[in-house]
């Protein structure tokens, strides 16, 4: 149930880093995104979205499970008039079904950045597997994954995991950025 916002509600700090690196080591995918439909997993408050909104993304889908968040990004891309803008509460341990409500064949860009660790303590190996497979078939260009700063020694692992996952979808790693010392590392996934 959403919080009410109130004198009991205290805004969090829910990001590594600060909105202008936000990206560092994916801005490729920011200049891509000119008309694109892009897809947020973890989307927080939309405010990666909204980064590839200003370079002209089309389409900013997202979800989370994160109530107040959701409704942030709701309000934020309200005034977004060129963009078509929708975000939703989703629990992705339910698995690709809880995607359902997007109603979607897929997105051009689909991001997850800083989620997969957290997926990953929830859910089964092999559920994990089912669902970013989905999320590899979702993805029509360019899938970006960031992993987590605080936990450096699993970045590897989640990428090996994610190399073997999306060759079985038709996706092959096409970049790998160890440039971001604050936000880990990052890497990014195309359709050939």
């Amino acid at each position: 149930m959403m919080q009410p916002v109130g004198a009991s509600y205290k805004v969090q700090r829910r990001v590594a880093g600060i909105n202008n690196i936000r990206l560092d080591g994916m801005t490729d995918l920011v200049l891509r995104a000119k008309g694109k439909s892009v897809f947020d997993i973890g989307c927080n408050r939309g405010m990666v979205g909204y980064q590839f909104a200003e370079q002209g993304a089309s389409v900013v889908h997202g979800c989370d499970n994160y109530e107040v968040g959701i409704q942030t990004a709701r309000e934020v891309f309200a005034d977004l008039r060129f963009v078509e803008g929708r975000f939703e509460v989703v629990d992705l341990t339910e698995g690709p079904k809880a995607l359902n409500v997007f109603n979607s064949p897929g997105y051009d860009i689909v991001l997850c950045l800083a989620t997969y660790h957290k997926l990953k303590r929830l859910m089964e190996p092999e559920e994990l597997t089912v669902l970013m497979q989905f999320f590899g078939r979702w993805t029509r260009k360019y899938f970006g994954w960031r992993g987590t700063s605080d936990k450096p020694d699993e970045n590897e692992e989640e990428i090996f995991n994610l190399d073997r996952d999306f060759s079985g979808v038709g996706l092959k790693r096409i970049h790998t950025s160890y440039l971001s010392s604050e936000l880990g590392v990052a890497a990014i996934w195309a359709r050939p």
